[in-house]
């Protein structure tokens, strides 16, 4: 995945500094997914990667999901690279217009990817799951850019699902 970390660093997704995590975990580095996903040529890879992987991994979802806000941009291009649709998962209702939690067409019994920025403890990974499956929906993968390695690949195990990330953490920040 050597193009896959240089891109994210090329583009300066990687950042060095003091941040609080979404999981409220303290770290001295970032992953801005945000800036990877909003440059067309390293968006391209990503989903080209994560094309990849599902062929290898066998998969065939009915269905691909992206979390509200940032894993919608992976959805949206990885949808465009196989032709499979995506919807987008919220989460919270809006107080407003439909209200629903998931945007785009979803059948009951639909076999669901999750796709994900960075996963660290799994915590939206695994609330997005639960919405989709009580939507009727099948989620047994999710394939994520980025694995903090902080919990998340067991927290996922503990929800059923199988984790595949295209990079650990570790392999990013290696070299600063």
């Amino acid at each position: 995945m050597t193009e896959l970390t240089d891109a994210l660093k090329d583009c300066g997704a990687l950042q060095f500094g003091k941040f609080t995590l979404a999981s409220g975990a303290e770290s001295d580095y970032y992953i801005d997914i945000k800036k990877a996903s909003t440059n067309p040529r390293v968006l391209r890879l990503i989903s080209q990667l994560m094309a990849l992987k599902m062929q290898s991994l066998g998969l065939k979802p009915d269905r691909i999901a992206g979390v509200v806000l940032g894993s919608v941009p992976l959805a949206a291009a990885l949808s465009l690279a196989t032709g499979i649709p995506y919807v987008m998962i919220r989460k919270e209702k809006k107080d407003h217009g439909t209200g629903k939690l998931i945007e785009g067409d979803l059948e009951s019994g639909d076999r669901v990817l999750v796709v994900e920025d960075v996963i660290t403890t799994a915590g939206s990974s695994i609330k997005a799951i639960e919405t989709l499956r009580s939507a009727g929906a099948s989620v047994t993968d999710v394939i994520s850019v980025i694995d903090r390695e902080g919990g998340g690949r067991e927290n996922l195990a503990d929800a059923g699902v199988d984790f595949h990330p295209l990079v650990k953490a570790s392999e990013l920040v290696m070299e600063k």
